[in-house]
């Protein structure tokens, strides 16, 4: 009986006061619509950049330039200015890492690129064959940078799906074989890669790759490298490899202090926790 007549009493209590029932109910469902609504948000901006992260690459380690100092480490040109990593840097880490499944060194910069009276400003990467697995590069049509390209310095480029359309026009064919220059110096087109998307790092797109060698000789004039871009062999593997990796170039660069290193590594795995905890735009 006592429940019984604690269903009756609230039914009446409802009864008498509608409006105020009424909104407390509405009330609790906007509530909880709301918690369900900023946990979807947040799942899906954590999709979002996991799924950024895993365009760049499988286990990707990079290694960057750090501080380049003066004399007696008292003076410093800021982060990232070393031009110290070389080609030797990067085949050292392919032999005497174990942890490591491929490695493509890189130069880049941005350039001036034209094309049959139309030009475009865009990122000129230089780099070797493994870059397509290691960076998850997926080919539309032709090829990519070999290993033949990069040995007999050839002046050839594989353009992303917006340099294309800027040079070309929107989804152009038949580009492949084309003639484009960069500084002045012509190159053939032997591919066009997979359209990637923009997003938090800036648009994959927007990028064209010619030979490392190619890039050092005629781009940029130096032997220098601006990334040695790694794949561990698994994903367990990639603290254990960038440790290695730290510990062989500290030796290669002859700085016995780790806090003066002349360059600076990150892996995927460090990248994600900074830009969930980022602020959004």
């Amino acid at each position: 009986m006592v429940i019984k007549d604690i269903f009756e009493e609230t039914y009446s209590a409802l009864l008498l006061n509608k409006t105020r029932s009424g909104l407390t109910v509405l009330g609790i469902v906007i509530g909880i619509g709301s918690v369900i609504a900023m946990v979807s948000i947040g799942q899906g901006a954590t999709g979002t950049i996991q799924s950024s992260i895993e365009s760049l690459g499988s286990n990707l380690i990079i290694v960057m330039p750090g501080i380049q100092r003066g004399v007696g480490y008292q003076v410093s040109s800021g982060r990232g200015s070393a031009q110290t990593m070389n080609l030797a840097d990067a085949q050292a880490i392919a032999e005497n890492v174990s942890l490591v499944k491929a490695i493509a060194p890189e130069l880049s910069g941005r350039y001036q690129v034209t094309a049959k009276g139309t030009n475009t400003n865009t990122q000129v990467v230089g780099t070797t064959a493994d870059y397509l697995e290691i960076r998850n590069v997926q080919m539309d049509e032709g090829a990519f940078i070999s290993g033949q390209n990069q040995e007999s310095l050839s002046k050839v480029a594989v353009l992303g799906p917006s340099v294309r359309d800027d040079l070309f026009g929107e989804n152009a064919t038949n580009v492949i074989g084309g003639k484009i220059r960069i500084k002045g110096i012509e190159f053939k087109v032997i591919g066009i890669t997979q359209s990637k998307g923009g997003g938090g790092f800036g648009s994959q797109d927007d990028i064209m790759y010619v030979p490392l060698s190619a890039a050092q000789r005629f781009l940029a004039g130096r032997d220098y490298l601006t990334s040695i871009n790694i794949e561990a062999v698994d994903q367990q593997s990639m603290s254990a490899a960038q440790d290695e990796i730290s510990a062989l170039l500290l030796t290669r660069h002859k700085i016995s202090d780790p806090t003066l290193a002349d360059f600076q590594i990150m892996n995927r795995l460090i990248l994600l926790p900074a830009l969930l905890q980022s602020p959004r735009q």
